[in-house]
């Protein structure tokens, strides 16, 4: 009957199509049956762009990708965070797919089977194969989404993924003999209450907290003098050993908090060895999918951050599927076990650091000592310099913390490396070596060192010995020194001796006349100023040094001013490569890297990174010339550095700092020669030849500020301390007058009116 009744219904539409025809107007063209044909998008593409996605960390395009009922079902918010959740609990810091297959079942329906290997840090290699399905909705497919598309072992819900981390101590630093920068230890905050000081052990706390703190104990006169009887002034800290002798002692109005933390001792070169800080928000994904737990504190910066992958150690864990109801563990997935820490041994000699640290007390300026034959970095010291202490919050003088990230002269940046200064008469030694480069100049040709320079119609030019004049004139003397009288006529060597500026200003006009206004430049950069010196462990700033755009550039380069920006680590690898005969180093401060057991995993080995561009005749004429700087009686550096008995070379300078008003800087550098000369002169001995700069900001004459604090350098190098105190000095590292920065910090409590 449903036959009959289909036949009925077709015939029906047979005889009203033929009705229809009979209707129209003239013929019309036969009707040709067509069917539609859908094609859905390629689903591998969409599958592809999903994993992509994924290894790039774009949880927001991942979840436009997913069904509308799995949009309703997760916050986008919490769709982002469980997958990269799991991604750092796995620590997974990459991750690898393929397309297996791919299946659509019909137009709205399709089924991609894909597999994911996950690179671990801490578990290996994680691979998984997985099947999705997938809904055509709007010519797109969305995917059937759940959390067994991260791992299979997730699905269905109701588990989380978890790592059992297991974390070796973090490795020590210490300097080139085995004495201990950075370790773990016990340590005690050490502060004054004034109230409870008493006039018998008062100046025995002063001075005990001075000797351990190497803090002037008039500041800390000064601070107690102006605080409240009740206020609480935060000095420094100690370990439990420095401290020792003054918690022996127990001084009426100590105040000692003992703690245990990382603890850097004595704050011993604190700008190279930095510090440590829990991991910031903005780099917590980093460091745990690098197979960090995230609590942990890490190197920011210095050594502890450029050596973090030895002192942190190999973390390791046990990835596990826990069971979110009854906490239990569902499956294990994968586990590590942890590698011990490896410690780092500085090239730094702490007992060169302490007194170049000690030297620069109540300045701003910077000392830099590298062994001279090879580029070790023996001392490296700032001022101001600063507490890493601080940075430890189980440390009571914590509070500290930020005066120091707000303090204006910035002890935080390491002024050795990325200060940037003009150098003065310093960069005579380039300009010196150009003109006898350029064949020019010969070292006997002459030149009439005046007060006055007048070589370009701008202005008068004035030699240091008319500024001399003037001072002893307002001083009420006579210009009849010979620093305050003209040098007269000197031949080049000579005219680097007495550091005449007229005879330098003539050589940068004469250079840039005769169409080599570059060589100065150039020769600059090749002794290794305005360019990164290559030290690896540490920031360092470039300076600047730039082809003379003009006359007046040319002249102002020629005695280091004008645009001439250099870093005394710069200037301390110059004058060791003059020194050494030619051979520019690259400075070191890692002499090894040492696991708990076995060898050395990294040793050092002096790097030649370039040959000065002079001849040999030339270096050699240089050379002499620096020495005379500081044996002839008519060198700038002789007055202070007269009697040392260690054979050194050097230069002078004092650079005009700039600054509207303010004083120039006071620069030194220089290097000693002592190889085989031990047993000639008592001041030397087998130790290595050194190579030193030191700048002291806004201060004054090199010679007076730079030159001393060089001679104490050469003194503690071959002689173990200091032989004799600075003229600014009442004992060492006391100042005659109170320390004008690096003082004693802001108290931590004010008074109740303040």
């Amino acid at each position: 009957m449903k036959t009959i009744r289909w036949l009925e219904i077709l015939l029906f539409f047979i005889i009203l199509s033929g009705c229809s025809a009979i209707t129209e107007l003239g013929p019309k063209p036969l009707a040709t049956n067509s069917v539609e044909i859908i094609s859905p998008p390629d689903v591998k593409k969409t599958m592809r762009t999903y994993l992509e996605a994924f290894a790039a960390d774009d949880y927001g395009s991942m979840y436009e990708m997913i069904s509308q009922a799995n949009r309703d079902s997760i916050s986008g918010e919490d769709f982002a965070d469980l997958h990269n959740n799991a991604r750092n609990t796995m620590s997974a810091g990459s991750l690898d797919y393929e397309i297996l297959s791919a299946q659509v079942s019909n137009p709205y329906t399709a089924q991609v089977s894909f597999r994911i290997d996950y690179h671990t840090a801490l578990v290996g290699e994680i691979s998984r194969d997985m099947l999705v399905h997938l809904n055509l909705k709007d010519d797109t497919w969305k995917l059937e989404w759940d959390q067994g598309l991260i791992l299979p072992e997730l699905a269905g819900g109701g588990k989380r993924l978890a790592m059992d981390y297991k974390i070796p101590a973090r490795g020590d630093i210490y300097d080139v003999n085995g004495e201990v920068i950075v370790n773990q230890s016990n340590a005690v905050a050490l502060g004054i209450i004034p109230g409870q000081m008493n006039d018998k052990s008062s100046g025995t706390l002063i001075n005990e907290l001075s000797k351990l703190c190497i803090i002037n104990p008039d500041d800390i006169r000064d601070e107690v003098a102006s605080a409240g009887l009740d206020w609480y002034i935060p000095i420094c800290e100690g370990s439990v050993d420095e401290a020792e002798r003054i918690l022996a002692l127990n001084p009426g109005g100590l105040v000692v908090t003992p703690y245990e933390a990382r603890f850097y001792h004595q704050s011993l070169a604190s700008q190279i060895v930095g510090y440590t800080q829990f991991i910031s928000e903005e780099n917590f994904d980093e460091y745990r999918r690098d197979g960090y737990r995230g609590d942990e504190r890490v190197g920011s910066a210095g050594i502890e951050k450029w050596a973090e992958e030895y002192l942190a150690g190999k973390h390791g864990g046990s990835l596990l599927v826990i069971d979110e109801n009854s906490g239990q563990i569902v499956s294990r997935l994968g586990s590590s076990d942890p590698q011990p820490a490896a410690s780092i041994y500085l090239t730094i000699d702490s007992n060169m650091q302490f007194y170049a640290q000690q030297a620069l007390t109540g300045f701003r300026g910077a000392i830099v000592v590298l062994e001279r034959d090879s580029g070790r970095v023996m001392a490296m010291a700032a001022s101001p310099g600063y507490d890493a202490n601080l940075f430890e919050p189980n440390n009571f003088n914590n509070s500290l913390l930020e005066n120091l990230l707000n303090d204006g002269d910035q002890p935080l940046v390491n002024r050795a490396a990325q200060g940037q200064y003009p150098l003065g008469s310093v960069f005579k030694v380039i300009t010196f070596s150009a003109a006898l480069e350029s064949g020019l100049f010969l070292p006997e040709t002459t030149y009439d060192c005046q007060y006055e320079w007048t070589g370009l119609n701008d202005k008068i030019r004035y030699d240091w010995t008319w500024q001399k004049c003037q001072d002893a004139v307002r001083a009420g003397e006579f210009c009849n020194t010979s620093s305050t009288t003209p040098s007269g006529l000197l031949t080049l060597p000579e005219g680097l001796m007495r550091s005449c500026n007229p005879w330098f200003w003539q050589i940068g006009l004469d250079l840039y006349n005769f169409d080599r206004g570059s060589d100065i430049a150039n020769m600059a950069r090749a002794f290794g100023l305005g360019v990164p010196t290559g030290i690896e462990q540490i920031a360092e700033a470039t300076g600047q040094i730039t082809n003379p755009a003009g006359l007046v550039q040319a002249v102002n380069t020629a005695i280091g001013q004008g645009d001439v920006l250099v870093t005394p680590l710069q200037t301390a690898v110059m004058f060791a490569a003059i020194g050494n005969g030619g051979t520019v180093y690259r400075p070191q401060l890692v002499e090894r890297i040492q696991p708990i057991e076995g060898d050395p995993t990294t040793v050092f080995k002096p790097e030649a990174r370039a040959t000065l561009p002079i001849r040999a005749e030339n270096l050699e004429i240089l050379q002499k010339a620096l020495v005379s700087v500081v044996e002839n009686t008519l060198g700038t550096a002789n007055f202070r550095l007269r009697g040392m008995n260690i054979p050194a070379a050097g230069k002078t300078g004092t650079a005009e700092s700039g600054s509207a008003g303010g004083d120039p800087h006071a620069w030194f550098a220089g290097y000693t020669d002592c190889a085989d000369k031990g047993d000639e002169l008592p001041g030397c001995s087998e130790k290595p030849d050194i190579a030193v700069a030191v700048i002291v900001e806004n201060i004054g004459d090199g010679s007076e500020y730079a030159g001393p604090m060089f001679r104490r350098m050469l003194q503690v190098h071959y002689l173990g301390s200091p032989q004799s105190l600075f003229w600014w000095e009442k004992s060492f590292g006391v100042p005659k007058t109170p320390t004008p920065i690096g003082g004693i910090p802001t108290r931590t409590k004010k008074p109740d009116n303040d």
